[in-house]
């Protein structure tokens, strides 16, 4: 792991909305697993970070079923997947919560990956990033769709300085797997 604030680099927050989930009738919420496409797209997703050179350090992941096989299709296309912590609260987290979730990571997490649900994660990329402007930002208001990627980049001594505005939101992708 690395420190990033003592070296001067920024600490990376990377937020990746699970891949395109399935609605088979009964099952409940929490339960529902990806579709054929996120099947697909979860990949992508992996392929894309470590392409762009944006492995975490540590990943904080939804217990839902659809977040859960989103970062194992992602991170299965890593040689090293970091360290995962299933987080509870992460399932249906406001920006609040989602907040003191990340403020928690040890201070010598350098980048964090978080994988959750909308609407949390568009909110928390939107109030990190506060009042900046640009195309990538104006994306992420208009849709965070399923298996997309918001990067941030922010300085700071420890995970729970991360507060609203204090962000810069650095890359917008959405990864879709072949068909």
């Amino acid at each position: 792991m690395s420190a990033r604030a003592a070296d001067g680099t920024p600490r990376r927050l990377v937020v990746v909305r699970h891949a395109k989930s399935a609605w088979p009738g009964d099952t409940p919420d929490h339960e529902r697993p990806l579709a054929p496409r996120g099947l697909r797209d979860a990949p992508a997703a992996g392929r894309a970070l470590a392409e762009a050179g944006r492995l975490p350090d540590l990943a904080l992941c939804s217990t839902a079923v659809r977040a859960r096989r989103t970062w194992e299709l992602a991170c299965a296309q890593w040689d090293a997947p970091p360290p995962v912590r299933y987080e509870p609260r992460l399932y249906a987290a406001d920006v609040p919560e989602l907040l003191e979730v990340v403020g928690e990571t040890p201070a010598e997490v350098g980048t964090l990956l978080l994988v959750g649900h909308n609407p949390g994660l568009q909110e928390l990329v939107l109030e990190l990033a506060g009042g900046e402007e640009g195309d990538a930002l104006e994306r992420v208001r208009v849709k965070f769709p399923t298996s997309a990627i918001a990067v941030l980049d922010w300085y700071g001594p420890a995970w729970r300085d991360l507060a609203p505005g204090g962000a810069r939101l650095t890359a917008v992708t959405v990864p879709r797997g072949s068909r």
